[in-house]
């Protein structure tokens, strides 16, 4: 499947590759597209596993830990942005 936004890594940190901090409208395009990324990962995940016969369950369980990522990246980016 696709990789995670990798300018996301960056900006968890507090700083953009330029070494400038982060700022809000940073942190809130890095938001959107992690949440578009994660909503394709299981559109993208549930397409594939009805076209191959296999359960929501299972297709699910395969991505799970990459949900969880996403997950906990959002949820730091959601820190960081109310924190500014």
């Amino acid at each position: 499947m696709n990789s995670t936004p990798d300018s996301t890594e960056v900006t968890l940190q507090g700083t953009q590759d330029n070494g400038t901090p982060a700022n809000a409208e940073d942190i809130a395009e890095v938001i959107e597209q992690f949440e578009q990324y994660r909503e394709r990962l299981l559109s993208e995940t549930i397409t594939a596993a009805q076209r191959a016969k296999l359960s929501k369950k299972t297709a699910m369980a395969q991505i799970e830990p990459e949900l969880a990522k996403i997950d906990d990246a959002l949820s730091n980016l959601r820190q960081q942005q109310a924190q500014l």
